[in-house]
């Protein structure tokens, strides 16, 4: 009886692996049979117009006007040949402000301080002005045209910078950034910090918020323990429209779910109206506050 005991107890430690291995080839064999082809029939690609223009007062006038292409297209193999194709030519701009025309010539500028690329440039300067409307008209070389309207928002200065380095280690430290908020209106703010470079480094923190948290008047951004001594910090605050806001949280959520397969769909809010309703894309103007801090003890 004890020996069958024993038999018995092996017997089990052996067949039972191979019976989780019988279901488990059942349950792939079952799984197998679920797989089918499916063949969409996309509809063919429409391309849109895609238009960027930022008012920065003190900066020239630029624009940059391309086409979107389809998601599935093939990934391009000459970059330039890919630019090229994108960019949209023959196209008249013009940004009206208190009766005067700014006409934006069709011609390739590069922004060295900011490192942006346009297609459409004027030499004059956007006036600092926070009480009147920039409108946009664009006519393309097919009789289409394009228009916006928007505004300067003035700037909200930041406060103070306050470099504060860690109690326990003394060797890192964090930045704390203070505004005043005005608790009569609205506002809405992008909030970008850069560590050593503004030009060729990726941003620490870039993001928008608005002031629906705000209890008092006095706003704080901070950062971790990221920085040492020598670091140089820019902090810069913009002061944006609601209509910028929306434009930069539906970009970013659309780059988050582009190739997510559970990622929810995400279409660009714009600000650009036109008359074949075929064009997306923000006419905004900046208006900012920069602080440089170098972090010290």
């Amino acid at each position: 009886m004890k020996y069958f005991f024993q038999k018995s107890n092996i017997s089990g430690q052996l067949l039972w692996p191979s019976f989780i291995f019988l279901l488990f080839a059942f349950f792939i064999t079952a799984c197998g049979n679920l797989e089918k082809e499916i063949n969409l029939d996309l509809p063919a690609y429409q391309p849109q117009y895609v238009v960027e223009c930022y008012l920065e007062p003190g900066q020239p006038f630029t624009l940059l006007l391309t086409r979107s292409s389809a998601y599935f297209d093939p990934f391009p193999t000459d970059p330039l040949a890919y630019v090229e194709n994108i960019l949209v030519d023959s196209a008249e701009v013009v940004i009206t402000h208190n009766g005067v025309d700014y006409n934006l010539a069709n011609t390739p500028f590069l922004n060295p301080s900011t490192l942006k690329v346009a297609n459409y440039y004027s030499s004059q300067l956007v006036p600092e002005d926070f009480d009147n409307d920039f409108a946009l008209k664009i006519t393309l070389s097919n009789g289409q045209t394009i228009t916006s309207t928007t505004r300067i928002l003035p700037v909200v200065p930041i406060d103070s910078v306050v470099v504060e380095f860690d109690d326990v280690k003394d060797t890192l430290a964090r930045c704390l950034t203070y505004l005043t908020d005005d608790p009569s209106t609205v506002d809405y703010y992008r909030r970008m910090i850069h560590q050593n470079s503004l030009v060729d480094s990726i941003p620490d923190q870039d993001f928008t918020t608005n002031d629906d948290y705000v209890d008092d008047k006095v706003i704080v951004f901070g950062t971790g323990y990221d920085y040492k001594e020598g670091d140089t910090i820019y902090n810069t605050m913009f002061h944006i429209e609601r209509a910028y806001f929306d434009f930069w949280n539906s970009t970013f959520n659309a780059i988050n779910s582009n190739g997510n397969p559970f990622g929810q769909p995400s279409s660009i809010v714009s600000n650009v109206e036109s008359s074949d309703g075929r064009a997306v894309g923000i006419f905004t103007g900046l208006s900012y506050d920069r602080i440089m801090t170098v972090v010290t003890k």
